[in-house]
């Protein structure tokens, strides 16, 4: 009676922190590896004239682009289906999940915030690692600083922001600090990498600590330092069928399509690395 009403909470709640896409995707294998079509190929197409309807992906922020691009794809593969792209914190996310919110799949930035949605009996099967993600600095284009390690952000002349501790690009920069045995007061933590981000390519600050895939995401608006504490700090991303999903038959096939060969290709592009 319960799972029946929570049900039909998420097929009639509609949520307002998304950011709406149309996706049309391949019906590949599960994982992927047997298959060596590249998104939009005839072979991805199979299957097209049975997907149909909207899907709903709650997704870590740091995906953006590559989920955006993956979701187009999805569509024009398959049309007359709809996915519904809500990007965010992990943490944020997951707990608009387990309060109900309507989605099919969930894409988290780290285990842990996946194991909140598991914990509470949301995910349908086991979720997987689909691909892994490193923190960089991000600095104002140029490098003016001159920032060339962790330790120099420590400085009291700099404005520096740092991600939510509750986030997972939050937690892993704390790992990476502590690993490099410093401590930073940030101008302020932000509520997801994006935002983080955002205050560096605005030049409210000079530098963040954010992921390599945001970093180049950004382009020239942004300069990119590695530093070796990163290696400390890389976050495996998780992906899951949401149990009781509204549409769970194209929500199974985006999974499928992101970790499919054509998948892991966008995703490496955009600074991902292989699980």
């Amino acid at each position: 009676m319960i799972r029946s009403a929570r049900r039909d909470r998420r097929m009639l709640q509609v949520t307002g922190a998304g950011v709406a896409a149309l996706l049309a995707l391949s019906a590949c294998s599960s994982s992927g590896s047997d298959s060596g079509e590249e998104p939009g190929s005839s072979a991805a197409a199979g299957g097209s004239d049975r997907l149909s309807g909207t899907v709903n992906v709650f997704a870590a922020a740091s995906l953006t682009e590559s989920f955006t691009e993956l979701g187009e794809e999805f569509e024009r593969q398959h049309p007359g289906t709809k996915v519904v792209l809500n990007f965010g914190g992990s943490d944020s996310l997951a707990a608009g999940i387990t309060s109900g919110a309507p989605a099919d799949v969930f894409a988290s930035a780290s285990p842990k915030t996946m194991k909140v949605v598991t914990d509470a009996g949301d995910a349908e099967g086991t979720p997987a690692t689909f691909v892994r993600n490193r923190l960089e600095i991000a600095t104002l284009p140029g490098n003016p600083d001159g920032i060339s390690s962790l330790k120099d952000l420590t400085g009291d002349d700099l404005k520096v922001v740092l991600c939510d501790q509750a986030v997972p690009c939050g937690v892993a920069a704390e790992k990476a600090l502590t690993a490099a045995g410093l401590e930073l007061t940030p101008v302020s933590y932000e509520e997801d990498v994006k935002s983080a981000l955002n205050k560096v390519v605005l030049k409210e600050a000079d530098a963040a600590v954010v992921y390599r895939t945001d970093v180049r995401a950004a382009g020239d608006k942004v300069e990119g330092v590695e530093f070796p504490e990163s290696a400390e700090a890389v976050n495996d991303y998780p992906i899951t069928l949401l149990k009781d999903a509204p549409n769970a038959e194209v929500g199974q096939a985006f999974i499928e399509l992101v970790r499919s060969a054509g998948g892991q290709k966008v995703l490496t592009e955009a600074g991902f690395t292989a699980p």
